[in-house]
Parts: structure tokens; C-alpha cells; sequence
């Protein structure tokens, strides 16, 4: 397969995840999130979930040979700058995609979520699927994003503040990471930390905590959104640092959708493009 990076970041992402029939999660929020960032979202679809904002009724999940056809779809033909990965569903299908990355985008970077528990409390990934995640997928990625919990999971590292996401971020580089974002948000405070380590040093993102129900899909953007600033040409650090603050105004400006855990606001630009205009140049790409 042709290097699709030869020519230059075109903002080009492949989304390998889960859709979320609710729309505030998974591929949806991934597809909205690199769009409005002006990139192009492709995806190959790993499960269908039958969820609303108040939790996760079911999931049927695409075989995986469907999920490497997709991406191999993608990839012979429109090409990708990164690829993002989302809820995976099995051990067999992270075995597959570890496959897939080696055989037809093995220097393509990679942005792995690590999604194994929802907002509202569901379990996303079996025990043993978490254990391929961390052999498989964690070695070599570009970035790796995991909440506290996750990030728990996969390190056996106490995160209950800075410091344990310091040493998370730390074993996750130890473990093979090119670097790791560990997301402060499920550590109580009035601020939220995310703690971004790689092998040349740490970096601190900051910002005050907004009381809210609407957090459905916030892990997901907040990858989707780096994937999406990479895929263009910005450095991790800012990339991450648009990504956080698309984030945030998407919570800030969230209508109250649903009885539970509502989705964000991913089309605030659309409405307000002077200040998305504002917020984008910051970061604009050269």
C-alpha cells in the first residue's frame, strides 16, 4: 500500500470506532468533531450501540474482517494522515486492527482512546480485549488518551491525583506509548488537569471545571479533535490545546438533550463562527 503521507498532511482521519445511536458519542462525535476542525473524517465502523443519554442497552459488533475491509477501503484509495481508534468490542478484533496497522499503515500515526467504560458507568471492553489493548495497540501510538479509570486499567497505577497521572503517563511511555494523555476530569476539584507525557518532558493543560450533565462524548471529541489537529499538520501540543478548547466550549454552550448524561455541543461553530474563527487561527497549521 502507497505511504498516504507522502504528499503532506491533508487533515485526512480514519475513525475506527463504535457508532452511538444517540449521536453524542463514538463515530458521530469523532465525524463532527473532525469536521468542524477541518479535517476529513472517514471510518470503519467496529460495533453498533443501542444507547440514549441514559446508557448502553446493547451492542452488535461488526465482524472483524468487516472492520480491516473498511479500513483497507479507505486506505487504497482516499488515503489518511492519522488514524483514531474508539470502542473496540473484543479480543479478537483488537487483535485484527494491531494486524491491519502493521500490514496497511504502518506509518501512519495513531491516536488511541482507550474506551472501555462510558459516562453513564457501562463496561465497553472484557477483560481480556483490555489486555490486547495494552500489548497491542499502546506500543507505538502516537498518543494514547485515557480518563483516570482507564488508565488505571491499563497501568495497575493508583490515579487519584497529579501524581498518579504523572506515573500513569509515565508506564504508558514505559509500556511503549510515544506519548500519553492522562484526562483529569473524574479527579474532584474545581480545576481539571490533563497531564500530557512524552520522552522529551511533561506538559500541563488546565482549565476550570463546568458544572454539567452534559459530558456524553467528551472522551471521544477530545481525541477525535487531536486526531483531527495532527491530521492537519499542528504539533501534539497544539493540537491538544485546540482540541481541549473546541472541547470546552462545546460543554459550555451543550443544550440540555435527554434525561441523562447529555451529549455536547459539537456544532457551536456553526453558530457562533466568529468566535470559532477566533479560537481556529490560534492554532492554524504553518
Amino acid at each position: 500500500m502507497a505511504d498516504t503521507k507522502a504528499e503532506g498532511p491533508k487533515g485526512r482521519v480514519l475513525i475506527i470506532a463504535g457508532s452511538d445511536s444517540g449521536g453524542g458519542a463514538g463515530v458521530q462525535a469523532d465525524i463532527k468533531t473532525v469536521t468542524a476542525l477541518g479535517g476529513y473524517a472517514a471510518t470503519a465502523i467496529t460495533a453498533l450501540t443501542i444507547q440514549n443519554t441514559l446508557g448502553v442497552n446493547g451492542v452488535v459488533a461488526t465482524p472483524p474482517k468487516v472492520v480491516r475491509a473498511q479500513m483497507q477501503a479507505v486506505l487504497s484509495d482516499i488515503g489518511a494522515d492519522v488514524l483514531k481508534t474508539g470502542m473496540l468490542g473484543d479480543k479478537i478484533l483488537v487483535e485484527t486492527l494491531a494486524e491491519a496497522f502493521e500490514d496497511l499503515a504502518p506509518r501512519i500515526p495513531r491516536v488511541i482512546d482507550p474506551v472501555m467504560v462510558a459516562t453513564s458507568g457501562d463496561v465497553l471492553l472484557p477483560k481480556d480485549a483490555v489486555d490486547a489493548v495494552r500489548k497491542l495497540l499502546v506500543p507505538g501510538a502516537a498518543l494514547v488518551t485515557p480518563n483516570t479509570h482507564e488508565a488505571e486499567v491499563l497501568t495497575g497505577k493508583s490515579v487519584d491525583g497529579l501524581n498518579g497521572q504523572r506515573r500513569a503517563a509515565e508506564k504508558l511511555l514505559d509500556m511503549g506509548a510515544l506519548a500519553a494523555l492522562i484526562k483529569g476530569a473524574h479527579i474532584p476539584g474545581d480545576v481539571i488537569v490533563d497531564v500530557l507525557a512524552t520522552h522529551k518532558g511533561e506538559h500541563f493543560f488546565d482549565g476550570p471545571r463546568i458544572a454539567t450533565q452534559a459530558t456524553h462524548g467528551t472522551g471521544c471529541t477530545l481525541a477525535s479533535g487531536v486526531a483531527a489537529g495532527l491530521a492537519r499538520g499542528l504539533s501534539l501540543k497544539d493540537a491538544i490545546a485546540l482540541s481541549r478548547a473546541f472541547l470546552f466550549e462545546a460543554i459550555a454552550r451543550a443544550q440540555v438533550l435527554g434525561k441523562g448524561n447529555g451529549p455536547v455541543d459539537h456544532g457551536w461553530p456553526s453558530r457562533d463562527p466568529e468566535a470559532f474563527a477566533t479560537l481556529f487561527a490560534k492554532w492554524r497549521p504553518g
